[in-house]
Parts: structure tokens; C-alpha cells; sequence
């Protein structure tokens, strides 16, 4: 398979300066990109000029250098709003991830919509933040939670899933892409089914916002959460998406400044939206710089983006099978640049530590995904994830890596 023409990786690579060293010697080969991506020179830029131009808080001040932040901050919030096409500004609630973005459904939405007897449907492939929150509003509210099995390959299965569906399902919480496998989920039919019963429906958005096009008003979702670190932006950054009607209905998550109009001892009025959901001081640096990573993605393209990305992904797909012994967890019909796999009779992180002393980074263990460990009898897998900035010959690398760990035990 040829590489895309118009795109050029070797100056990609340029604009991140993390890439451009050694680890034990050797030049890094960066796989972890399903955990965190790293970061363009123009959002380490973004941030530099924050704190040493207009370092503020925002709101309130009517001062010049609070203005400047107040206008920045906010223009991420536009940024936002069209990358995933929301259809209004009040829609983009700023949060620090996805976790915290699903932890606020949870606690808002289900403290005002689910009671004893209603039903919250995830599937088998959740990470760990779209499990225990629904979890706990379970054990809080007396609610059932549901589970949608998977196949072997890692699809999940639909027609299990509409079995499921009933009159009782308040909530359908579904990531868009597995973390762990890979899986590109058929979230569009899962939102239509969960409508046709009058359920809301969230999007765990993390691993798909990079890697594919959103556009929230086309799902049709409910609610949708995404991290900028999963794209190229600071840590500690994140949006929820939610229908403005919804959002004005739910009751705020946390309480303290911005979140208020009025306040007295007797009655707080809150304010309106986005801010009912931002109390306190922001991370305003990290969301400032975090529109620098929407832009520069935009500036590349999407389409060019992932289009390179699933050859490496058939490449590293073809390579890695060769290896003896070798088995990826996680073949399903669509996938995103992430490979799991298991190599006989090594453990998983024994192969990250030896990949590791080669320069190469790889992720172990159960990627915060431990029934779906379960649901493949397995403990954990090693997990290459591949960006915009990889390339085949770091992937050969990788090949070459896991041929001298099977010779170290063989």
C-alpha cells in the first residue's frame, strides 16, 4: 500500500521536538499514543505565550490581561463547538477529560432522571470511567446496570443489545472506540435503537475524536465527552457535549464561583449555560493552548490523518502476524491505528521492559479495561498505538524488538 501523497510525516514529525531524542541510546519509537499523544510545537507555543503575555483569570476581570484570557478561553470553546459540530457554544461545557465529563452525566443527569427500577446499558469493552460511574449511581439509586456482550473478534453484538432495550432503559453510556481493541463501534445504530425507547444516549468519545470525523448532530447523541490530550493538546483538558435542553434541565455537578448569578444565605440562583457546570477557577492555560491543537489538525486534515493512519495500522497489522506465537487481541471489521496483542508464553510487561531498553514504547497491562481482560480469559496485553507522526520503519523497529524478546526466552 502506497502512502498518501499529499502527506508528509518527516515534517510532521518536525513539530514535535519529544520525538527528536534517544532512550537507552536509542532513538524513541513512540506507541502510546492511545494513552496520550504528543504535543506540537504550536500548543507548547500556545502555553509559553499564556503565562508570559496574558497569565489572568477570566470572567470577572475587566482588566486588559483578563480580557485577553476571557477572549482566548473562549475561543476555544467556539473551536470545540465546530470540530465536533455542536450546534451551539452553551453545548461545550469545559471539563478535566473524559472522566470527569462522564462522572458529570452521572451524577447530574442521574441524580434528577434515573430512580429504583430503571436501566443503564454499557457494553463489554467500556473503560473503567464508563463502568464505575454508572456503578455507583447504580448502588446510589437502586437503577440496574446492563452489559452488551462481544464477539470474539471484538465487535459488540447488536442484536444482543436490543434485546436489552426496553421501556426501562434511561441511559445507554457506549464508547465510540475501544481503547484496549481498537473497535470502531456502530454508534449511530446504537443511538437510533436507544431512541426508539425514549433512552439517552452518551458517547465516550476519547479514542474516536482524533482519529475520526464527529459530528455530534448527526449521531444525534445525547452526550459526548472527549480529552484534548488524546489529541495532540495539555493534559487536564476535556469537553462534554450535551443537548442544551438536557443540559438546562440537569442540576449543576459542582458548586462554588462562575456557577452563580446570585448568592445569599438563604437562595443561590445559578448562572446560565456553559458556566452552570464550571465552578471555580479553569485550567485556562491548558484550554487556551488547547485550541492550537484543534487548529493544527484541522490545519493537516482529518481525512489525510486517518487515511495515513490505517495504513499503518494494515501494516503493523500484517508485520506483527508474522511473528510467531504472536496473537492480536481485537480483529473487528473496523478499527482505528491500535494493535493489543499477546506473545506466547511472555508476559505482557515483560515485553514492554524489553521493548523499552530498545527505545520503543509500548503500553502493558489491561488498559483500564479489566472485564473485557475477562471476557478474553487474559490478564493484560501489550498495546501499540499508532498517531499522525509514526511511521512503517518505527513499526519494523517494533518487529525487530519482539523477534529479540522471543530469542530472550526462547
Amino acid at each position: 500500500m502506497e502512502l498518501v501523497t499529499a502527506y508528509n510525516v518527516t515534517d510532521i514529525r518536525k513539530d514535535f521536538p519529544i520525538l527528536n531524542q534517544t532512550v537507552h541510546g536509542k532513538p524513541l519509537v513512540y506507541f502510546d499514543n492511545a494513552a496520550t499523544t504528543q504535543k506540537p510545537l504550536p500548543v507548547i507555543q500556545a502555553l509559553t505565550e499564556y503565562y508570559q503575555g496574558y497569565n489572568a483569570n477570566i470572567h470577572r476581570g475587566i482588566h486588559t490581561l483578563a480580557e485577553k484570557a476571557t477572549a482566548e478561553y473562549e475561543g476555544t470553546r467556539e473551536a470545540a463547538r465546530q470540530f465536533i459540530n455542536a450546534a451551539q457554544r452553551e453545548e461545550i461545557i469545559f471539563t478535566r477529560g473524559t472522566t470527569e465529563g462522564i462522572n458529570l452525566v452521572a451524577a447530574s443527569f442521574g441524580r434528577a432522571f434515573i430512580k429504583a427500577g430503571d436501566e443503564i446499558i454499557i457494553s463489554t469493552m467500556e473503560h473503567h470511567s464508563n463502568i464505575v460511574p454508572w456503578q455507583m449511581l447504580c448502588e446510589e439509586t437502586g437503577a440496574k446496570l446492563s452489559v452488551i456482550p462481544i464477539t470474539d473478534e471484538g465487535d459488540i453484538i447488536l442484536e444482543e443489545y436490543e434485546k436489552l432495550l426496553s421501556e426501562k432503559t434511561k441511559m445507554v453510556a457506549l464508547v465510540y472506540v475501544s481503547n484496549s481493541l481498537g473497535t470502531i463501534n456502530p454508534v449511530k445504530q446504537v443511538i437510533d435503537l436507544a431512541h426508539g425507547y425514549g433512552a439517552r444516549v452518551l458517547v465516550d468519545g476519547a479514542q474516536a475524536t482524533a482519529h475520526l470525523d464527529i459530528d455530534v448532530q448527526a449521531l444525534d447523541c445525547d452526550f459526548y465527552v472527549f480529552s484534548s490530550h488524546k489529541m495532540y493538546g495539555p493534559t487536564g483538558v476535556g469537553v462534554l457535549y450535551g443537548k442544551k435542553a438536557l443540559l438546562e434541565a440537569m442540576p449543576p455537578y459542582q458548586g462554588g464561583g462562575e456557577m452563580i448569578k446570585d448568592v445569599s444565605f438563604e437562595r443561590t440562583t445559578y448562572n446560565e449555560l456553559p458556566y452552570k457546570f464550571e465552578a471555580g477557577t479553569p485550567n485556562i492555560a491548558d484550554t487556551v493552548a488547547f485550541k492550537a491543537a484543534l487548529q493544527y489538525v484541522n490545519n493537516i486534515g482529518k481525512a489525510a490523518i486517518g487515511e495515513y493512519e490505517q495504513e499503518l495500522l494494515a501494516y503493523g497489522t500484517e508485520a506483527l502476524s508474522g511473528i510467531p506465537g504472536l496473537r492480536i487481541i481485537g480483529q473487528a471489521r473496523e478499527k482505528i491505528s491500535v494493535i493489543s496483542f499477546r506473545v506466547e508464553g511472555i508476559h505482557h510487561q515483560d515485553i514492554g521492559i524489553i521493548l523499552d531498553t530498545q527505545g520503543i514504547a509500548v503500553r502493558t497491562g489491561h488498559h483500564c479495561t479489566q472485564p473485557l481482560m475477562q471476557r478474553f480469559g487474559i490478564p493484560g496485553t501489550s498495546r501499540a498505538s499508532f498517531a499522525m507522526y509514526n511511521t512503517k520503519e518505527e513499526i519494523d523497529r517494533l518487529v525487530q524488538g519482539l523477534h529479540k524478546v522471543r530469542k530472550m526466552f526462547a
